[in-house]
């Protein structure tokens, strides 16, 4: 079952990607939500999409701030 929350929260962030402040609102629900391990995967996942979409690279700090 948490896997699939954790493939949820990750379509959630794609789909709402083009706007920032959605994007950091729906990452700060996400943080809440997941366990450990799980933001630790959600943060290499965003390693890798912010290298695709640069605007989004300020939401690192989300994750990483929690560490």
């Amino acid at each position: 079952m948490p896997r699939m929350i954790y493939d949820y929260t990750k379509s959630v962030l794609e789909k709402v990607s083009f706007d920032l402040d959605l994007f950091i609102k729906e990452l700060k629900k996400a943080i809440k939500k997941l366990l450990p391990y799980e933001v630790e995967h959600l943060r290499n996942w965003l390693v890798y999409f912010t290298a695709q979409n640069p605007q989004l690279k300020p939401c690192l700090e989300l994750v990483t701030e929690d560490e």
